[in-house]
């Protein structure tokens, strides 16, 4: 089968290689109908993380083929979303809503997908845990659906653990730091929850109008200071109640933080990197704080539902389709800011 390999920074390629085999009876093997790049990936690409040859990807949808013996939920011929943390379903932190951070998992050297065998941009993949990582739809998706379906798997799960954690909801203002499929997916999620008003910081006209559509009310191109004055300026003073944090700079941080207002709420699950938090900065702010890994399985059931009924379109951002083959042109176009996210499909 093929699947996408980056052996050094900048340098992406696409192996033939031997399709996963079933390790554990709780395992479930997966044909993809598509995979996607994720703005994570683009960290090893630019040489910011090591990378040696690595499988690449963790966003997957696709039909069941074979289960392992202790698999119930799922079967051969299921088609299945799932999240890019693996979990069990039944641990106590599973069961208190951070399935995430699943202790068996993590336990098993499994806490994401690909972690012991090849990455999602791949034909086929390895799911362990399936019963408690995997999520079957109602029906077998249309063509339409299938991007919105891959966006659940992790941008749209992502983003809308952004906004929950930022505790949008009815009469609440949020701002979203970072334009990219989280942070536009953040906007869907805010939306969704109730949120007031939703300002969004963005410089890229393509993305505004996007997240327009899915609910922004404002657009600030201002960054630093500049930026926390305009945010500071749309809601009377205060500051937003909210703020979803979706890059993972210390720029991107420091603007969350002085977008909230004192007692508010940040919600960070950009991938850090070169960023930290002074706990003086906190004290004086007294702001609540959740972020991390996004527990996407836990939104998965009302994702994949609103998917189905047509009440959200998550997979608008993705603005570059590509085969699989040529994955490399579509982690070129995402480090060039060409595309925002780019749909690879299969053979």
């Amino acid at each position: 089968m093929r699947s996408v390999v980056m052996e050094a920074p900048g340098k992406v390629v696409v192996n033939e290689v031997d399709k996963p085999t079933l390790l554990e009876p709780t395992d479930a093997i997966i044909k993809l109908a598509a995979s996607c790049i994720c703005g994570s990936d683009l960290w090893p690409y630019r040489g910011a993380q090591p990378i040696d040859h690595r499988a690449m990807g963790h966003e997957y949808i696709g039909e069941v083929v074979e289960v392992g013996s202790e698999v119930t939920t799922v079967a051969p011929g299921d088609f299945v979303v799932g999240s890019f943390c693996i979990s069990c379903g039944e641990c106590e932190t599973c069961t208190a809503g951070y399935p995430s951070r699943c202790l068996k998992a993590i336990a098993a050297g499994d806490a994401f997908i690909g972690a012991r065998s090849n990455g999602t941009q791949a034909e086929y993949a390895r799911v362990p845990f399936a019963d408690g990582t995997l999520v079957k739809t109602p029906a077998a998706p249309t063509a339409e659906q299938i991007p919105h379906l891959m966006a659940a798997s992790d941008v749209l799960g992502t983003g809308w653990y952004a906004a929950d954690a930022a505790q949008a909801g009815p009469g609440k203002t949020i701002v979203v730091v970072g334009d990219g499929a989280v942070g536009l997916s953040a906007v869907i999620g805010a939306k969704q929850l109730g949120a007031e008003k939703i300002i969004i910081m963005s410089r890229n006209p393509e993305r505004q109008a996007l997240a327009k559509a899915f609910g922004a009310a404002h657009i600030v191109e201002e960054r630093g200071e500049e930026g926390i004055a305009k945010v500071m300026e749309l809601t009377d003073g205060v500051g937003a109640h909210g703020v979803a944090e979706a890059v993972g700079t210390q720029q991107s941080f420091d603007q969350a933080l002085g977008c909230v207002r004192h007692g508010g709420y940040i919600g960070f699950v950009g991938v850090p990197h070169d960023s930290s938090i002074g706990t003086d900065k906190l004290f004086g702010k007294q702001v609540h704080l959740e972020g991390g890994p996004a527990p996407v399985r836990k939104y998965l059931p009302t994702l994949i539902d609103l998917i189905y009924k047509g009440e959200i379109e998550p997979g608008r951002v993705f603005d570059m389709v590509l085969p699989i083959d040529e994955a490399a042109k579509g982690y070129e176009a995402m480090d060039q800011r060409t595309a925002t996210k780019v749909l690879l499909t299969m053979p």
